[in-house]
């Protein structure tokens, strides 16, 4: 089946924002590489919902895995257009008091294993019309705020490999890009009303789909923009100041 079907690998693709991309590219016609770490049942579930689909287990916290994950994947898919690194993990410590452990687990899944595994698709994907790698980044790019201090550290890493890599691993038809969303889905334990308010702190005071994101991921993979560039998709949230990510804000009740 993947033969006749141009396939795309994404990580943290059994939920959230992942699965509504591997949704879009499954609806798309594209077969999807759905990888999780430890979401078996749900990445399982989705596969079973996609018309030309497969679950990978990585751990990507041990980056040669992540990287021995892309090559056998490469050796096997015949038209393997896109990859997008949207796995993520999003733990709490402070700009007074950097956490190590957190801030190393940040930098390798957020950041390091990502860069590698970009590098090695680049390296050894075959793909007709070229091959689009897509960075899930964040619009604390461009508003930063104190909170979550590792987490947006390895946000900005990452970020900073997309002109990198664009510039010199990838091939004249190849594409790098970064996505940036703002705030989409509730966070650690925020309540439905904090939500409701939190995500509607962004310039157009309206909450961002999920959908939106991956109707995004679908133009990147068309190759239409130039490459090594970021696209926001946070209903203008990254144009505002924030001193505080907008779980706190929204307990506050401070405005944007």
């Amino acid at each position: 089946m993947t033969d006749s079907k141009p396939s795309i690998l994404v990580t943290g693709g059994a939920k959230r924002i992942g699965a509504a991309i591997a949704r879009a590219f499954g609806k798309a016609g594209w077969h999807v590489v759905v990888h999780y770490g430890s979401s078996r049942a749900g990445a399982e579930a989705l596969v079973e919902q996609l018309p030309s689909a497969e679950a990978v287990q990585c751990d990507l916290e041990d980056g040669d895995a992540a990287v021995a994950m892309v090559e056998t994947l490469a050796n096997r898919l015949a038209d393997w257009r896109a990859l997008i690194n949207c796995a993520a993990v999003f733990d709490r410590d402070t700009v007074t008091a950097l956490d190590p452990a957190t801030n190393v687990r940040a930098m390798q899944i957020n950041a390091r294993s990502p860069a590698r595994m970009a590098q090695t698709y680049l390296a050894h994907a075959q793909a007709s019309g070229g091959r689009r790698v897509i960075h899930l980044t964040d619009q604390k790019l461009a508003n930063p705020n104190p909170d979550f201090f590792s987490y947006t550290m390895s946000k900005h890493a990452l970020a900073s490999t997309v002109p990198m890599l664009a510039m010199g691993a990838a091939s004249v038809e190849d594409r790098v890009y970064a996505l940036a969303p703002g705030a989409i889905l509730a966070s650690h334990d925020q309540s439905e009303e904090e939500t409701e308010i939190s995500h509607r702190m962004n310039l157009l005071a309206r909450k961002t789909d999920p959908q939106e994101v991956a109707d995004a991921a679908l133009f990147l993979a068309q190759g239409h923009l130039a490459s090594g560039q970021t696209l926001y998709v946070d209903s203008g949230q990254h144009l505002l100041s924030q001193p505080r990510d907008v779980i706190y804000l929204a307990r506050e009740g401070t405005g944007a």
